[in-house]
């Protein structure tokens, strides 16, 4: 898949969560099965920080763009936790979804740079 895919998957990615962050969710998901919160938050900044280094793979200094990009997540995810709490009257911020936000990065790091850049 070339890297223009993995740009617009990781661009979708980014509105997808600010707007599911930011939206009210009275039903739920929807989906039958109640899953932690968490678990969201670790997975859905996993799935972004991955498809932002796959779509800025740089070959001359990795590391250097994995921490910048890593960063940019972060940030922007506490930038999310942040207008749910200033915004709406129906979500917080939480400093736990932070932390899981966290988690979510820094597994997908780790998965990068130990699965797929030796591939």
């Amino acid at each position: 898949m070339g890297r223009n895919y993995f740009f617009y998957i990781a661009l979708f990615l980014t509105i997808a969560i600010a707007v599911g962050s930011l939206i009210s969710l009275k039903s739920g998901l929807g989906i039958g099965v109640q899953i932690s919160d968490k678990i969201l938050h670790a997975f859905g900044y996993f799935m972004l920080t991955l498809s932002w280094l796959l779509a800025y793979n740089v070959k001359s200094n990795p590391m250097k763009s994995s921490l910048l990009i890593a960063s940019a997540v972060f940030i922007y995810g506490i930038i999310i936790e942040i207008l749910q709490g200033a915004l709406t009257d129906y979500r917080q911020a939480d400093l736990y979804d932070v932390f899981a936000n966290f988690t979510g990065i820094v597994v997908a790091i780790m998965f990068f740079v130990l699965v797929l850049k030796k591939n």
